[in-house]
């Protein structure tokens, strides 16, 4: 129950901060009119960096890769005198793949439990559209695989969570594997592989085709991701969307945990509930946790659904049985 308070205070604090924000409304003065491109968004106001806890090592700003020759970065934390290789837990922040940073990470409590963490940046929709964003990703796990053993990180217990649009992207990592047109190998370590052992999507969009939000916000993050309208674009929004990466052919996907708002005005549940389905039809163990009257993002459940989380990845990742600290449930699927 220690360890359950400490990511609660330490990750509630800063899942508050991109909850509140959100997928797409972070920038409300943004135009709205569906399919109007509009300018670069406003940056957000800066963030403190995040800081790592006591006995835990931090390497800022690491250039996984450079594309376009402009770099792209993410930071690693490491607890100092680990016995043995540790697992990784890769975050993927959200802010409707428009904004955000890798400088607020919620994962950064998971270090008190025995796992290496790294936050990820990637290059936003003002500097290219998909897939630039789902190669920098799989560019970043390659990265950190071909150089787990100089960070003690077990090259081979490696999970993702993220939120949002990061949602979206962690949910694309876990279910693309081997589709080379996602894979952005150009970007380096290519002999590396970019799979995942597990991934936790918390409300990220999963089906770009049959995608129908009640906010009006959302529709110019979409002409930013695809670079016009999607009618325009129907073999790139198919690239994009996790839930039809997904085959009854034998292939095998990781453990995934989706967690999502019955009330979210930006991401309809029936997006994560269509992803948990596919996963389950092809054999994949998935679990759905609809949590009761939240939007984009959990307010006040924000702690419950962190201790969710931290259980997801003791289980999958440290292989240890979650009995009676496991967070209670909302309302699963």
């Amino acid at each position: 129950m220690r360890a359950h308070a400490r990511i609660g205070v330490v990750g509630a604090a800063v899942v508050l901060g991109w909850c509140a924000g959100g997928f797409a409304q972070e920038h409300p003065q943004q135009p709205t009119t569906p399919g109007a491109p509009s300018a670069s968004p406003p940056r957000a106001p800066e963030q403190p960096a995040a800081r790592a806890l006591a006995g835990v090592k931090s390497f800022r700003d690491i250039e996984y890769a450079s594309p376009d020759g402009k770099p792209v970065k993410l930071d690693l934390y490491v607890p100092e005198h680990a016995d043995k290789p540790m697992p990784l837990v890769i975050w993927i922040h959200g802010g409707g793949w428009r904004a955000g940073t890798k400088d607020q990470c919620p994962a950064l409590a998971l270090t008190r439990d025995g796992f290496a963490v790294a936050s990820v940046e990637y290059r936003l929709t003002d500097r290219a559209c998909f897939p630039a964003q789902i190669h920098d990703c799989k560019a970043a796990v390659r990265y950190l695989r071909a150089h787990a053993k100089e960070h003690n990180i077990d090259a081979d217990r490696i999970g993702c969570w993220g939120a949002s649009a990061g949602g979206h992207l962690v949910a694309l990592l876990g279910t693309s594997a081997g589709d080379k047109a996602c894979e952005g190998a150009e970007l380096g370590n290519a002999d590396q592989s970019s799979e995942v052992q597990c991934v936790c999507d918390w409300f990220g969009p999963t089906d770009f085709v049959g995608y129908k939000a009640e906010s009006a916000d959302v529709a110019p993050m979409l002409v930013g991701l695809f670079g016009g309208k999607m009618s325009e674009k129907p073999d790139l929004v198919k690239l994009a969307s996790p839930a039809l990466h997904v085959k009854k052919d034998g292939a095998k996907y990781p453990p995934f945990l989706i967690v999502q708002g019955d009330k979210d005005p930006l991401v309809p549940w029936q997006q994560s509930q269509e992803l948990a389905d596919k996963l389950k039809e092809a054999g994949a163990a998935a679990e759905l946790v609809i949590v009761k009257d939240a939007g984009h993002g959990f307010g006040e459940k924000n702690g419950e659904e962190l201790q969710r989380v931290k259980g997801f990845f003791e289980k999958q990742l440290l292989k240890k049985e979650i009995k009676d600290e496991k967070a209670p449930p909302s309302k699963a699927g």
